[in-house]
């Protein structure tokens, strides 16, 4: 049955560099552009990285502010997630500075993360609560099935709010050279997924095939250079937009659409700005 799928972009993340690829976005600038591109493309979200001045992942609230006033100029439909990644710099403390701070739209967090590894549930119990007094919405992120459980664990308990059901699962973290495989998404598919706005995204050159594992079993998918450099035919992409434009014409060969902008923020019922 054909449903909209959100395609979520993530085109530079936080540790790549110019040197991994002559086009990767960095600035600002570099950023809206290739959003814009994306967008065209059939992308309705992105998930945004800023980068200091010598190009260095910073959670910095100013550079969303200029980053969410660009975006919102230029691509105005589009929507966008502010990452709070640690990156083995910040601690949750500033991770949860920088997102109140900004009091954007959308934020990802790292479960792991933002628990202290799972031993400071309380601390992310009352971040994610401000979340929803501010209507911020939140997606989590785990790395592995046990964290997944974890997540799970936390809704029943009420350390997550039972509306919090946005989850990306990132296969290939801990696989041999940060290649995915489309099944290492099993063990997620082990749990009940139901009520779940769930992602995939996947390190390696099987992105398409492991993010295309995962709409056809329900969920939707986040590509771009944060995770992969490469086309299916082993060809390294023009850009992010060149993966999302590969990605849409394998989806409408199996009778899929790409969600736009309104449907994606329906769907997961997200403010507008």
């Amino acid at each position: 049955m054909t449903r909209d799928v959100i395609i979520m972009v993530a085109p530079n993340g936080a540790r790549k560099t110019r040197l991994d690829h002559a086009t990767l976005p960095v600035s600002i600038e570099d950023t809206v552009s290739e959003a814009a591109k994306c967008f065209a493309a059939g992308a309705s979200a992105l998930h945004a990285h800023v980068r200091g001045a010598n190009d260095e992942h910073v959670l910095d609230a100013g550079l969303y502010r200029e980053l969410i006033a660009e975006m919102t100029a230029r691509v105005p439909a589009m929507l966008i997630q502010v990452t709070s990644e640690a990156v083995g710099i910040y601690t949750p403390e500033e991770q949860v500075a920088c997102i109140q701070s900004v009091v954007p739209q959308m934020a990802s967090m790292c479960l792991r993360e933002i628990s202290s590894n799972f031993e400071n549930p309380g601390y992310a119990q009352q971040f994610f609560a401000w979340c929803d007094d501010h209507q911020v919405h939140i997606q989590h992120i785990v790395f592995s099935a046990g964290e997944f459980q974890h997540f799970l664990d936390y809704r029943d308990r009420g350390v997550i709010p039972a509306g919090h059901r946005c989850v990306l699962f990132v296969l290939g973290r801990y696989n041999v050279n940060f290649q995915s495989d489309p099944n290492d998404l099993e063990p997620f598919l082990q749990h009940d997924l139901g009520g779940l706005d769930w992602f995939t995204c996947a390190f390696g050159h099987r992105e398409q095939e492991c993010v295309m594992a995962a709409i056809n079993a329900g969920g939707h998918a986040r590509i771009g250079f944060e995770n992969n450099l490469f086309l299916p035919n082993g060809e390294t992409a023009a850009n992010t937009a060149a993966l999302v434009a590969s990605l849409v014409e394998v989806m409408r060969e199996c009778d899929q659409r790409p969600a736009d902008s309104a449907s994606a923020r329906q769907l997961l019922g997200v403010r507008s700005v």
